[in-house]
C-alpha cells in the first residue's frame, strides 16, 4: 500500500465516525480551521485557482524532489477541501500526485453532497496541483 493510499485510508476511516453528512460538513470546515495561513505574495491571480466560485489560491514548490502545496480560500468550507487535497499530496513525488486517483473523495461522500459548482471548484483545485506536479516532474528545482 503506498502512503497515499494509507492517508486516503485514514481520511476514510475519520469520515465514518459521523453518522450524517451535516457532521461531515462540519468537520471539513474544521479541517480549513486549521490550515496554517498562506503568504500574502501567493495571495495574487497568477496563484487564484481558475473554476472556482469562492477565491483560493495554492502554491507549489519543490523540496528534496517532492512537491508541498500551500492554499488559501475565503471559504471555510472551501479551505477544509484544499486541506483535505494537501494531506494526502503535499509531500510526495511530481509523479505520485500525477498517479493517484483521489478515491477517498468518493468513499466519504464528498462529490455527492456538494453543489455542482463547488463539485467543479473541487475538480480545479485537483487539476491545479496535478499541473504543479507536472510542471515541476519537467522542471525539477531543489
Amino acid at each position: 500500500m503506498s502512503a497515499i493510499e494509507r492517508i486516503e485510508n485514514e481520511i476514510v476511516e475519520e469520515f465514518e465516525m459521523f453518522d450524517d453528512w451535516t457532521d461531515k460538513y462540519q468537520y471539513i470546515i474544521e479541517l480549513g480551521q486549521k490550515l496554517g495561513p498562506l503568504e500574502d505574495q501567493y495571495k495574487d491571480a497568477d496563484h487564484r485557482i481558475k473554476g472556482c466560485q469562492s477565491s483560493v489560491w495554492l502554491h507549489a514548490y519543490q523540496k528534496d524532489g517532492l512537491v508541498l502545496f500551500e492554499a488559501d480560500s475565503d471559504s471555510t468550507f472551501v479551505k477544509g477541501e484544499i486541506a483535505l487535497l494537501i494531506r494526502v499530496l503535499s509531500g510526495r513525488s511530481p509523479s505520485e500526485i500525477i498517479a493517484t486517483e483521489l478515491s477517498f473523495l468518493d468513499k466519504i461522500g464528498l462529490r455527492q453532497h456538494i453543489a455542482i459548482t463547488r463539485a467543479n471548484g473541487l475538480a480545479s483545485m485537483i487539476k491545479q496541483m496535478k499541473l504543479y506536479a507536472v510542471g515541476l516532474q519537467a522542471n525539477p528545482v531543489n
